[in-house]
């Protein structure tokens, strides 16, 4: 097989999921379904009204990250209980107990694994960004 081919055959494995609720922007796709994983790219606090980035404390930042990830998980079909990992960003770890607060508003017990990395910047000025990966039950 040639690599073009295999990487044509390769492509038509996964699946794009895109939502209203959530915003893109740069050359990705809100989610991507491979088998029975879902992988969701990371979610800035961007308002999926305006394309803004919400501007306030963290928690209305998480918040809005959180809201956009729920309209992925929509979309794709499934619900917070379907995550089985998070990756989370935040430009400050003095906002890690923030966090923890409202993250623990979305899920329940037992809460998916977590990693949890502070960063020098992210997109478009965001305090926090947060990606998933969930399970097609």
């Amino acid at each position: 097989m040639k690599p073009s081919e295999r990487k044509s055959t390769a492509l038509t494995r996964r699946k794009s999921i895109s939502s209203s609720g959530a915003v893109v922007v740069g050359p990705y796709s809100h989610a991507i379904c491979a088998g029975d994983l879902i992988f969701i790219s990371g979610q800035t606090p961007l308002d999926p009204i305006t394309g803004k980035l919400v501007n306030g404390a963290v928690e209305e930042q998480v918040t809005q990250c959180m809201n956009n990830l729920g309209a992925i998980l929509d979309a794709a079909g499934l619900n917070f209980d379907d995550v089985v990992k998070c990756n989370v960003f935040l430009t400050d770890m003095n906002d890690f107990a923030t966090l923890n607060k409202v993250y623990a508003r979305y899920f329940r017990e037992p809460f998916p694994a977590r990693t949890t990395i502070g960063v020098a910047a992210l997109p478009l000025g965001a305090r926090v960004e947060v990606e998933m990966i969930a399970k097609v039950s």
